[in-house]
């Protein structure tokens, strides 16, 4: 085996499997409050209850993520996990009311949180360890690209073909992120397993509170949990924001716009964060992604629109790496599992609580309020980065400085 090569045929395959769960993801995530509002006569707080009761299940589950993948094995994980969201977005097709669609949603929810931390958790321990900022950046720009393409896709179809072929469509990419997901496997880390031929088989040990959550991946998922929460905002309520600014028709040309600025960076990020401080990338990263937040609450017209999508999509599309890679590399490699499923734990968390707070704020104030509080609540997540990461690690750096100095 080639431990330098991070493009492995197992490697596209979790890549591929990532992208097209996530399509699925984004896709309904969009065109759900069209849905919502639309199709079942609901309201705006109904529309962004749909996605925090999602949520509210990925947050009570994927803690448990950890665990399961260290008593029955990731790639078995992996398997039934993608195969019971593929069931469930297959029941979508059946769905006939509100109360009914809040079912689905929760019980997807719980199966999205598992499948994308075992598919995350896959992926890393597949990249070369020399090289795991550039290979997170790479992966997590599959799920970067499944964010533009399935709201531009979802919009798309909503609007030509209706609720039931953008629901047939999600299902059909559910169904290729479960064969791609199921195949992949992960070189064995266990070398004791790997010497002897045979398989290494997961350890069943006894379940400890301290194995849902990874205490040192927490100060930069609380960063996560605030640039989530204003994140939220933009994916769950843009198609409603761009009608009402009469612009609804470029609203799908807007996250065309934002996967551009997520692309085209993006090899030069992950090299960045392989070989310099990941501070140079965070900080500047915050601030754009604030401005173009600010902008958007300005969008009045397609152009305004538009270059508020490039701007934004710059400084999202290397903060999200950039922080998964943080989590990662802040833990043991037998730990780096959990690590992950603690970041998305309070990403998600911060999704959820961003959909439904931020859709009853844009009900009473409207969505340029809303935005701008966004922008405000990103500009934030600054300060929490500096307190709890950034100030800590220079800390620590000046204290093993001393001690070194001493000895």
């Amino acid at each position: 085996m080639n431990n330098n090569k991070l493009w492995s045929a197992d490697f596209i395959k979790i890549c591929l499997s990532s992208f097209f769960l996530f399509f699925a993801f984004y896709t309904m995530a969009t065109a759900l409050s069209v849905y919502v509002t639309k199709g079942l006569g609901g309201s705006d707080t109904q529309a962004g209850l749909s996605m925090t009761v999602f949520v509210i299940a990925a947050v009570l589950l994927r803690p448990f993520a950890g665990q399961l993948m260290g008593r029955y094995g990731e790639r078995r994980i992996v398997s039934i996990s993608l195969l019971l969201y593929l069931l469930l977005s297959v029941a979508y097709l059946g769905v006939f009311g509100y109360a009914m669609l809040l079912l689905v949603r929760f019980l997807h929810g719980g199966t999205f949180a598992i499948a994308t931390t075992a598919a995350n958790t896959t992926a890393i321990g597949i990249i070369p360890e020399h090289r795991k900022g550039e290979g997170i950046s790479y992966f997590s720009l599959f799920m970067s690209l499944a964010m533009v393409i399935g709201p531009f896709a979802g919009l798309t179809i909503t609007t030509h073909g209706g609720f039931t072929a953008m629901l047939a469509m999600c299902a059909l990419c559910s169904l290729l992120a479960f064969v791609l997901g199921a195949s992949t496997k992960r070189p064995s880390t266990q070398p004791q397993a790997e010497s002897s031929g045979q398989p290494s088989s997961p350890v069943k040990s006894k379940f400890h509170p301290r194995d849902l959550v990874e205490r040192k991946a927490v100060p930069i998922a609380l960063s996560g949990f605030a640039v989530a929460f204003a994140y939220s905002g933009l994916v769950t309520f843009m198609s409603v924001y761009a009608h009402e600014q009469a612009i609804d028709q470029y609203a799908s040309y807007f996250f065309v716009c934002f996967g551009i600025m997520i692309v085209l960076p993006r090899p030069i990020v992950g090299k960045l964060l392989d070989r310099a401080s990941e501070h140079l990338i965070v900080y500047p990263s915050i601030a754009i992604f604030a401005a173009g937040m600010l902008l958007l609450s300005q969008a009045h017209s397609p152009v305004l629109l538009l270059v508020s999508g490039a701007i934004i999509g710059l400084g999202y599309g290397a903060l999200l790496p950039c922080y998964q890679t943080i989590a990662v590399l802040a833990v043991p490699p037998e730990r780096r599992g959990l690590a992950t499923a603690t970041f998305y734990l309070l990403f998600d968390l911060g999704y959820g609580i961003g959909s439904y707070s931020l859709g009853a704020l844009a009900s009473h104030y409207g969505y340029s309020a809303m935005y701008v509080l966004c922008a405000l609540i990103i500009a934030l997540s600054s300060v929490i980065y500096f307190t709890l990461h950034h100030k800590r690690k220079r800390l620590r750096a000046a204290s093993v400085e001393t001690a070194s100095a001493a000895s």
